[in-house]
C-alpha cells in the first residue's frame, strides 16, 4: 500500500481547460472532425503518466431566438454529452453578430476560472488548450505561482506571445491526423454515438461551424 501511495503521489495533478471556439476552429482547418475522447486521453490519459483533476470545456451557445433555435438544441445535446462523459462545461450564450454568426467569447471566464480552480484544486500543471494569445498573460500569472503551463495548438500557427508565455507547447497537428475526416455534411454538430447496443450507421464526431470571434493564433 505504502509503495501504491508513493508512485501515485509522483504523478503530476493536470488541470485541462478548453476554448472549444479555438481549438474547434483550428481542428476543422485541418479538415477533421473533433474527437474530444482522443483529446482527454492524449493529453492527460491513462498512459501519460498523470492524472486528470478536471478538463473543462467553455463553449459559446447560439442566441436564444427562434432563428437559432435549431442550432442551439444540437449544441445543447452535444454540452450534454460531454458532461455524460466526464467533462466539465461551462457555457455563454451568444449574442447574433453580422453575416449570420453569432459572438460568444469565453475568454474572461475561462481566465477567471484558471486562477480560482487553481486555488481551489491545486493542480501540478495546467493545459490551456487555445491559440489565442490573449491567455499568455494568464500563462504567466499561473507560472508566477508555481504552476506548470502547457499550450496544446497547432504549433505551426502558434503565436510567439502565447509561445513564449508557456512551459511548452504541445502540438496538436499529429493528434489531429488521427480523427475523421470531416465532410460537408459534417457542417452541423453532432452528439457523438459510441453506444455498442445500436445498430446504426457510425455518425460523425461533434463538429460546430465557427463562432465569428473566435480568434486564431496566426492573428497573435
Amino acid at each position: 500500500m505504502r509503495k501504491r501511495n508513493q508512485e501515485s503521489s509522483a504523478r503530476s495533478r493536470v488541470l485541462v481547460l478548453v476554448d472549444e471556439s479555438n481549438v474547434g476552429s483550428s481542428v476543422r482547418s485541418a479538415g477533421r472532425g473533433l474527437d474530444w475522447l482522443k483529446l482527454r486521453d492524449f493529453l492527460a490519459g491513462p498512459n501519460t503518466g498523470r492524472d486528470l483533476v478536471e478538463m473543462v470545456v467553455y463553449a459559446g451557445l447560439p442566441p436564444a431566438i427562434p432563428m437559432w433555435q435549431e442550432e442551439r438544441d444540437r449544441k445543447n445535446k452535444f454540452v450534454h454529452w460531454l458532461r455524460s462523459n466526464g467533462f466539465m462545461v461551462v457555457t455563454k450564450d451568444g449574442a447574433p453578430a453580422e453575416e449570420g454568426h453569432y459572438k460568444a467569447n469565453v475568454d474572461v471566464m475561462m481566465a477567471i476560472d484558471a486562477l480560482e480552480l487553481s486555488i481551489e484544486m491545486r493542480p501540478d500543471v495546467v493545459i490551456l488548450v487555445t491559440g489565442d494569445a490573449d491567455f499568455a498573460y494568464l500563462a504567466t500569472k499561473l507560472r508566477r505561482h508555481g504552476i506548470r503551463v502547457e499550450v496544446a495548438s497547432v504549433s505551426a500557427n502558434l503565436g510567439n506571445i502565447l509561445r513564449s508565455a508557456a512551459n511548452e507547447v504541445i502540438d496538436l497537428a499529429p493528434l489531429f491526423r488521427t480523427f475523421e475526416i470531416m465532410t460537408v455534411q459534417d457542417a452541423a454538430p453532432q452528439v457523438p454515438n459510441r453506444t455498442p447496443r445500436q445498430q446504426q450507421p457510425r455518425r460523425p464526431r461533434p463538429r460546430f461551424r465557427p463562432i465569428a470571434t473566435a480568434r486564431q493564433a496566426g492573428e497573435s
